[in-house]
């Protein structure tokens, strides 16, 4: 059964304090969703934020971020008495002034907060919390520096004193406190979500951040140095984004070590990961075939070489543990023909999107065992791509459409009916090209780092109310 699905990440919806969050505006959202025949929301990564804001350089591979929590749902919990309304009418997220807005209210609420038996039992089952809650305080104590500029005493974890642990009990059980607090809420919401005949899409990042709690509890399983530093980082090679490729500066995976280890780490992350969502979407999955190693010492992406990675061996760990975890394999970019053979000797779902692969001349029929999209967080939106191309690529384009039949008063929904309509089990379609947004409504621009990459929000679902019987129509008329 072919379905349809929405790009929308959290932070992006609209809210009364300065960012989409787990509360009522995520519950009226899904409402409108599923108004509008959509069966899949794909989000971005939760996890809490570090370099640029960005989802993909996170402090840690489980822990969510603050930002998320929903203020009026600790006013209804009794922990918080009422917020007043904070950047309520912005379409831009500032996350300092943000997350110090929130902070003091998360930090009341949890001198409000008693403890629970469930609180207990959160704790019982999530072994990482304090772990975390001890990296993310010590973080904070040194100016929020790297680890690996800490003092030697703190920069392997299993040295760390208890008198240090016992010094910041109480930042530590802040931080779980809060933790605690983001995983229910989000579980309500996600129950919701189910309950309305939708799923939920999310992602994970192929590499973890150097600044992460990750890293930190298990350097050994990273290429680094003496000193913590990473020998090699990651990145991609020159590309269609940029002449000098992108440097991501994620530190490499030590996977003669992971192997001895049946991929402990990984399959840690993947499972705590595959019980937030009901699908998984790895990001970068070309590098379970071969990835992009790049001397630490480089400046740019343009050095480095292709390493073959143990795919095959990690996707047989993966599915003798983990037979009905549902994977989706972003794979875009440079590829070469094995990676497709990785990708397809497990039958996972690829990826297609329009924006590249647009072709009016030659359009080849889609395979069914794909995931198409209009474009991703990564793209510029539909409106803004196609003002871009030539005055004979619009013709053509313009004839191919009206030719097979979507014929819509705005171009880009004769793009979005296009998608739609593919042969493609899931099509997903961005709300920035649902709303018809211009370029100021891009999510990210790749190889570019800070303002305004992240930042774009939602004042309110105006638009997109207006826009749901629209997209029912359509998605009913692909028969999705």
């Amino acid at each position: 059964m072919k379905k349809s699905g929405i790009l929308m990440p959290i932070a992006s919806l609209p809210s009364s304090y300065g960012i989409g969050d787990f509360g009522p505006t995520a519950y009226e959202f899904v409402t409108l969703a599923k108004k509008s025949g959509l069966k899949l929301w794909q989000i971005l990564p939760l996890n809490m934020l570090g370099y640029g804001n960005s989802p993909y350089q996170c402090y840690s591979s489980k822990a969510m971020d603050e930002l998320y929590i929903s203020l009026d749902l600790l006013v209804e919990d009794g922990l918080l008495k009422k917020v007043e309304s904070f950047q309520s009418d912005s379409t831009s997220i500032n996350y300092e002034e943000v997350r110090k807005f929130k902070s003091k209210y998360l930090k009341e609420a949890y001198h409000s907060f008693k403890g629970n038996k469930d609180y207990e039992e959160f704790l019982a089952n999530n072994n990482w919390v304090k772990r975390f809650g001890l990296f993310i305080t010590l973080k904070k104590e040194n100016g929020m520096k790297c680890w690996n500029e800490w003092d030697d005493e703190l920069i392997d974890p299993n040295l760390v004193s208890e008198i240090v642990i016992s010094k910041y009990k109480e930042e530590i059980n802040y931080e779980c406190f809060v933790q605690y607090i983001l995983l229910r809420q989000w579980n309500k919401l996600r129950e919701y979500v189910n309950s309305q005949g939708l799923e939920i899409m999310g992602d994970i990042p192929f590499y973890v951040g150097l600044d992460s709690d990750d890293v930190w509890s298990n350097q050994n399983q990273f290429l680094l140095d003496t000193e913590g530093k990473p020998t090699f980082v990651a990145g991609v090679p020159p590309d269609y984004f940029s002449e000098v490729g992108q440097r991501w500066g994620n530190p490499i995976y030590n996977w003669d070590l992971m192997k001895e280890e049946d991929f402990a780490f990984w399959m840690d992350r993947l499972e705590y990961t595959s019980k937030l969502f009901d699908v998984v979407r790895i990001d970068h999955f070309r590098a379970f075939d071969t990835y992009w190693k790049i001397p630490s010492s480089c400046p740019t992406a343009i050095e480095g070489e292709w390493i073959e990675a143990p795919g095959y061996q990690f996707f047989d760990t993966l599915y003798k543990k983990y037979p009905d975890m549902k994977i989706i394999a972003e794979d875009l970019g440079l590829m070469r023909p094995e990676v497709y053979t990785l990708r397809d000797s497990y039958n996972l779902m690829g990826m297609r999107i329009v924006q590249y692969s647009w072709n009016p001349r030659h359009m080849d029929k889609d395979r069914e065992n794909l995931l198409i999209y209009t474009g991703t967080h990564d793209n510029e939106p539909m409106r803004s791509w196609y003002s871009n191309l030539s005055r004979d690529e619009k013709l053509m384009s313009q004839r191919y459409l009206k030719r097979h039949g979507y014929r819509q008063p705005v171009i880009v929904d004769s793009l979005i009916q296009y998608t739609l309509c593919s042969n493609a089990r899931i099509a997903i379609i961005s709300m920035v090209d649902i709303l018809n947004c211009k370029t100021d409504c891009r999510i990210n621009a790749p190889g570019t780092v800070g303002s305004p990459n992240w930042e774009w929000k939602l004042k309110d679902f105006t638009e997109f109310k207006k826009s749901c019987h629209k997209l029912k129509r359509m998605i009913n008329n692909a028969m999705r």
